[in-house]
């Protein structure tokens, strides 16, 4: 038997590992060319259900593929980390709030960022 496979892994970091190969990748992945690039012993049946979540949450988008998809991001890291940002800050009803905090602890690097991006514009 081998500790490594019986050993569960946290559903974030499984979902960090995939993200990590389909963006490593040219084109859309099958399930089963996603568990070829992990190579970390996982179940195709398990890397399915990874890469299903990941649609359902709106990471993923995924076109026909024979019987089943393949599956690739719909943004770069930089872009989902901005994704997840909008999400936390949509699930408080007081924006200010939330944004005043945001902006209270920024270093002062990432103040004078945030200050040269919202001159600049889109």
């Amino acid at each position: 038997m081998n500790p490594e496979k019986d050993e569960r892994r946290p559903a974030g970091e499984l979902e960090a590992a995939v993200l990590a190969a389909l963006w490593a990748a040219d084109a859309p992945l099958t399930p089963a060319q996603v568990q070829v690039e992990l190579a970390a012993g996982l179940a195709r049946t398990t890397v399915t259900t990874i890469l299903s979540r990941l649609y359902e949450k709106g990471t993923l988008e995924r076109q026909r593929q024979g019987r089943g998809y393949a599956y690739r991001p719909i943004e770069d890291p930089h872009g989902l980390t901005a994704l997840r940002m909008h999400s936390e800050l949509a699930r408080d009803s007081d924006r200010e709030t939330v944004l005043s905090r945001f902006v209270a602890q920024l270093s002062p690097d990432d103040e004078q960022v945030l200050r040269r991006l919202l001159e600049e514009g889109p």
